[in-house]
This record gives structure tokens, sequence and C-alpha cells, in this order.
């Protein structure tokens, strides 16, 4: 227990570190006061304890069961008749109890911790609206960068030297338009989710993409002086940024009976809007052929004949390029909503994965344990050497083999279920071999002569028919 804690706590505080790294920009030079900054380590704090927990339990087990076997104190309880998994009976049991308490953990403590992280941002930002912004630099405040030469008053809310970019999406295409003013003042209301930016004295300069693609050579753009120009920023887009992964999405402040209710109103919202799409592509292609001419048939071949036949050069000029935009059109419009629908299915996803991740948090608690455990009993060695350089190999490859995992159920590739417990499938038979080869005192070397053999015979067959016929 006191080698688990002190690991615990060791990684814990490291982990923590990385914390204040991923959000040193955040938190350095924003004039929060000490109580303000505590609060906000300790709220991204929970979020952690899925990483470190794990980790901590094989490192400890590794070290504990390692000294053992190295001081041959498992020697002499073998020679007293006390077999391994009665050295780890007890063990296991309070591993199981804390995988428990890891789950209620997962399921309570952390969503509550998330919506409380969240919510902590938003207020700085309300309270501090110029902590989003910095000075001399470039700021990524929802779909614009921001750059201010100065700030000043009370909370920095008055700007001097504004510049924005401001991203569109459209064809493809980065930052299309500039704004430049020379004072803005920075305004939030305390029950209002938008920070609302107020520009003076300034110019919008905007780039126009003609539909031919020869004018686009001549870059276009629109000119414009204004006098005071007004900017929304929502703060729910300010708040959107991923303890982990880049991304805090709502799945990650729900419990599992939250989750399953909402998952269960997306995926109607999914299947209607399924029904939808195809309804009004049926319709869109039945408004297109509903006035089409009605053109006799031949009596020879009792054959249609070819309905462009009956039209003039102009008109099946005008009709070829009616059916062109049409088609264009149609296809635009599925596109659309084949990229609607891939967003509402890897919300749909995600939620799932929130749901398994929360028993998965558990599993892997008993899952390292059993890994470590055994593997410490087998190379003998306890402190802080190679149990370090075991417990980081096998946790690099569950994170990765899990980051993997994931990656491909939120694309659907495959089932949310298999995504979240892909590496538990994976590391579960290594647990269960180094068990069965502790208990037996087999050791770490595996056998695969029965594998190499049959090649060696083929090979030395092969050499001794070549010799023979020389």
């Amino acid at each position: 227990m006191i080698t688990f804690t002190s690991v615990f706590v060791i990684l814990f505080f490291i982990f923590v570190l990385q914390g204040i790294w991923l959000f040193i920009a955040e938190l350095a030079g924003k004039d929060l006061d000490f109580f303000t900054i505590i609060k906000f380590l300790s709220f991204y704090a929970p979020t952690i304890v899925p990483m470190v927990l794990p980790l901590s339990v094989l490192l400890a087990s590794i070290m504990t069961f390692g000294s053992f076997a190295e001081n041959y104190e498992f020697a002499a309880m073998k020679s007293s008749g006390i077999s391994l998994q009665r050295a780890m009976k007890m063990l296991t049991i309070s591993i199981g109890f804390l995988s428990i308490i890891a789950f209620f953990f997962a399921n309570n403590v952390i969503p509550d911790a998330q919506f409380r992280f969240i919510n902590l941002r938003k207020n700085i930002v309300q309270q501090k609206p110029a902590m989003a912004i910095v000075e001399g630099q470039f700021e990524t405040i929802g779909t614009s960068n921001i750059k201010v030469d100065k700030k000043s008053g009370d909370n920095g809310e008055i700007l001097e030297g504004v510049t924005m970019h401001v991203k569109n999406n459209k064809m493809g295409l980065g930052a299309n338009t500039i704004i430049k003013a020379k004072r803005g003042l920075l305004v939030s209301e305390d029950n209002s989710n938008y920070l609302q930016l107020e520009l003076y004295d300034g110019y919008y300069y905007e780039d126009i993409h003609p539909k031919k693609y020869e004018e686009r050579k001549r870059l276009p753009f629109a000119k414009s002086s204004f006098k005071k120009y007004v900017i929304n920023i929502d703060l729910t887009k300010l708040n959107q940024t991923d303890l982990e992964n880049g991304d805090i999405t709502s799945e990650k402040m729900l419990t599992v009976t939250e989750l399953k209710y909402t998952v269960d109103s997306l995926q109607k919202n999914y299947n209607k809007d399924m029904v939808s799409y195809a309804d009004n592509i049926i319709q869109r292609n039945n408004d297109v052929f509903r006035e089409r001419p009605k053109v006799e048939k031949t009596a020879k071949t009792n054959k249609t004949e070819d309905l462009l036949t009956i039209f003039s050069e102009a008109d099946k000029r005008r009709i070829i390029e009616t059916a062109k935009n049409n088609i264009s059109s149609i296809s635009f419009n599925i596109q659309n909503n084949k990229i609607e629908l891939e967003s509402k299915s890897k919300s749909i996803n995600n939620h799932w994965l929130a749901i398994y991740e929360k028993f998965i948090i558990a599993y892997s608690c008993l899952l390292m344990f059993f890994i470590g455990a055994p593997l410490g009993a087998i190379i003998r060695k306890g402190g802080l050497g190679l149990p370090i350089v075991f417990a980081m190999l096998i946790f690099i490859t569950f994170h990765f083999i899990n980051t993997f995992g994931r990656k491909l159920a939120q694309e659907d590739s495959i089932p949310a279920i298999l995504g979240s417990s892909m590496s538990s499938l994976v590391l579960t038979p290594f647990a269960i071999l180094l068990t069965y080869r502790a208990t037996n005192d087999i050791g770490i070397m595996i056998n695969f002569d029965w594998i190499t053999d049959p090649f060696v015979k083929l090979f030395s067959k092969i050499t001794q028919n070549k010799n023979d016929n020389n």
C-alpha cells in the first residue's frame, strides 16, 4: 500500500505538471490570483486519474513482487506451502475494490470536474475578457485569429492596434477576411455566453472568389472603412479545448445514465435525418423529371426516340446545361448530407465510447495488476530501475492501442465496444500467460522452437539436396 501510494502521488504530480504545461498560455500573464489557479488545476486533476491509476497499479505491483522475488521471499513462502496465487489473493481483492472505486470515480467525479472546469474557464473569460488575447501575438478565438499591440484598463479590456484574420472554410480556402482597427473594447455580461468585441476607426478587407477560375488570378477584394464594428465571440467555443486530445466534448461531462439517454436521443435524430435526407433527394429527382416532354414511339422499332432530337440546337444546349446544374446541385446536397451524417455518427460513437471507457478504467486496474505481479516475480527485480522500464513499455503499448482503437471507433470502422476495449483484449492474453508462467516457475523466456523447427528442417533438406546434386 505504501509503495502504491508513493508511486501514485509521484505520477499524479508529473501528470499535473504536464497539465500546467498544456495550459500555460491560459495561466501565465493573465493576472489570475493564486486561489483561481489552484481551482483551475484542481478541476483538471481528476481527468488524469484514468491514466495515472492503471500505471500506478502496474508499477507498484512489479516493484513489490520483484522485490519479493529478489530477496528470495517467494522461495521462503513456497517452502512453507504458500503458492503465488495465495500470496496474490488479498492483493487481488484489494485491487478489485480499487477497480470499483475507479468506476464510480470515472462515472461521478470526473464528469462533475469537467463541468466545473469548463464553467471556471468561462467565468475567467467573462470576468477578465482580455485573458483570451495576449499582447503582440495572434490568438485563435473561434474562427478568428486576433492580435493587439497594447492592452489597458483594469481588466485589459481596452485594446489598441487590433488585427483580425477571419477564417473562411468556403471552397477550402484559409483566412480571407482581414480587419484592422485603431482601437477596440472588450465587453462581457455575467449571464451571457458571448463576449462582445467593439472595434473603432478601422478597415475591413475581404477577398472575393469569382465563379470563373480565370478571374480568380486577378485576386479581387472588397475594402470598406468603419467607425464602429461589433463582433460577438461565442464563449462556448473558447472552452472547447481538450485536456488530452485537444477537444472537450459534452459526453465527458455525463454519467452512464445520462449518456444512455443522450445516445438514444441522438440515434433517433440520426435515423430521422437519414430518412429525411433520402426523401429530399427523391423529391428533388421527381421535381426534375416531373415535367419531362412526352415522346411518341415509332411504329417500326416500337422504341422511344432520342429526346434531344425533337428540340432545336438552342433548346438542346439549354436542356444539357440545366441537367448539368441539377446533377451538380444534387451531388452537392448529397455530399453535404453525408458530411453532416458522418459528424452525427461520430458524436454517437463518442458517447458510446464514453460509456464503455468508464468500465474499461475499472478493468484496466485488474489487468495491470495481473501483468505487473507475475512479471515482477519473473524478472526478480525491485526498486525503480528495471520495473520502470517494463512498466513504461507496457503502459505505452496499452495507451497506443487504446488511442488507435478509439480513432477507429470514432470513424465507425469498428464497433465502439471493440474500440474502447481493444487494448484490454490485446493485453489480457499476455496477463494470463505471465500469470501461468509465474505460477509454474517457468520464467519469462518462451520456446518458439515449434514455430522455427519446420523451417529449419526444410532449409536443411533443400541444402542437402543441392549438395547431393553437386
